[in-house]
């Protein structure tokens, strides 16, 4: 009888795991094609195509270590953005322990010879990008606060785009459109290219909508005196960037989400698993300790709310449902359910080949829209990788969860090698 009790209630537990694990697949199908459920809301993703005369001032903050590879060209790029210099501030910002750094940074800011091109060294901890983002606010002079990171690629009409955007719409926050290029240099690159591509072009429009936006780390524009309003960044947040998205919807903000392929930010994916695992599990211990701050319980509404709980739980989910996969295993060969249970049980399987196609879709936009060919070899490499990338991500949750309980918090530190510049062999 104890026995029978026991089975049953594992079984239910077992049809309401299954159930959580079909609806949050259902939900994030719905947020990576929310942008195309009506025609007019693509419109929103496009960038103004009449440029207003430049009017506001831009201070541009450059965060590095240990960028040595990338960092010289990425000063120029900004410096060459097509916008009046004198409304340009730039700012390179180092730790003074970063020699190699400071000095591709000295060199190029040497050849440049503007007094706006400045470098930011500071000594004191904690040494990570947040705590450089807010030296340089102390000292930035641009109506308009923005960042790039050491690898990125702006567009060169960015500013004319944010400045335009600003002039035509009431609005404090301006986050533009962000993309990792590299889709094929690696196995895993195709998913964590397509992530980003459905991330900014589609899910931040259904955040936005509600009213809490978690920002992308860079290409975010925030009016200046805002930011310094809010106290800048969080120092002790491993994800600062979606932290000031809830203190910005906190402070009732006015957030536009543009992602106009033309103009997106280029950057690279991670060059190894290791370094995308690393990522991945700074991204998710950052969203535990948003969640367990408890900012967002202060989000006026219970969607807002119920949104931002759904967003900084994900990282114990992923763990969960990973740590799922054996026991599914397990139960599909050795317990026999009804006919009915084994039925449902299959409905994640079916969201899992609905989001693999979708992902195909996404590969085939992807490619259209930056001008490179087709490749069915490719497409074939995408589904074969679908489901070891869950596994990926998988283990940086768990590792994240791991890393939180431990109390460990230190950076850990992204490397870029410039992939997405067309100057490392693919393999």
């Amino acid at each position: 009888m104890l026995w029978t009790i026991f089975i049953t209630c594992l079984e239910a537990l077992y049809m309401l795991i299954i159930a959580l694990m079909t609806l949050q697949a259902i939900f994030n199908i719905r947020l990576r094609l929310f942008i195309w459920e009506e025609p007019e809301q693509a419109l929103l993703n496009s960038a103004p195509t009449v440029y207003r005369q430049p009017q506001l001032s831009f201070t541009i903050l450059l965060p590095a270590r240990h960028e040595e590879e990338v960092y010289r060209d990425t000063i120029q790029k900004v410096y060459d953005l097509n916008y009046p210099r004198k409304l340009v501030q730039i700012m390179a910002i180092c730790r003074e322990d970063d020699t190699g750094t400071i000095a591709e940074a000295r060199t190029k800011i040497n050849e440049l010879r503007d007094p706006n091109v400045q470098l930011v060294i500071f000594n004191d901890k904690p040494i990570n990008k947040p705590h450089g983002l807010n030296l340089a606010l102390q000292v930035s002079k641009g109506d308009i606060v923005t960042i790039f990171d050491a690898e990125d690629e702006p567009h060169p009409d960015i500013l004319q785009v944010i400045n335009t955007t600003y002039l035509n719409e009431q609005v404090d926050v301006v986050q533009s459109g962000v993309q990792l290029m590299n889709h094929n240099t690696k196995w895993f690159c195709f998913l964590n290219v397509l992530e980003y591509f459905f991330w900014f072009k589609s899910s931040l429009h259904f955040f936005a909508s509600v009213g809490m936006t978690p920002l992308g780390g860079n290409t975010v524009f925030v009016r200046r005196d805002l930011m310094q309003r809010l106290g800048g960044w969080d120092e002790n947040c491993l994800t600062e960037d979606a932290d000031l998205g809830i203190r910005l919807c906190l402070s009732g903000a006015r957030v536009r989400i543009i992602y106009d392929d033309e103009f997106v930010t280029k950057e690279e994916t991670p060059h190894t698993i290791e370094q995308f695992i690393k990522q991945r599990t700074r991204w998710n211990q950052g969203f535990i300790q948003i969640l367990f701050r408890g900012r967002w319980l202060k989000l006026p509404n219970l969607s807002q709310r119920l949104l931002a709980l759904y967003v900084l739980i994900l990282p114990e989910v992923q763990a969960f449902f990973t740590l799922m996969i054996p026991v599914s295993i397990v139960m599909f060969f050795f317990v026999k359910l009804p006919v009915w249970m084994a039925m449902f049980t299959f409905m994640p399987f079916y969201c899992f080949i609905l989001a693999m196609f979708i992902d195909l879709a996404g590969l085939h936009e992807f490619v259209k829209v930056h001008n490179r060919q087709w490749s069915w070899r490719e497409a074939g490499m995408l589904l074969i990788a679908f489901m070891p990338y869950q596994i990926l991500l998988g283990i940086g949750a768990i590792r994240a969860v791991y890393r939180f309980l431990k109390g460990a918090s230190n950076w850990e530190k992204t490397a870029h090698i410039g992939q997405h510049r067309g100057n490392v062999a693919k393999g």
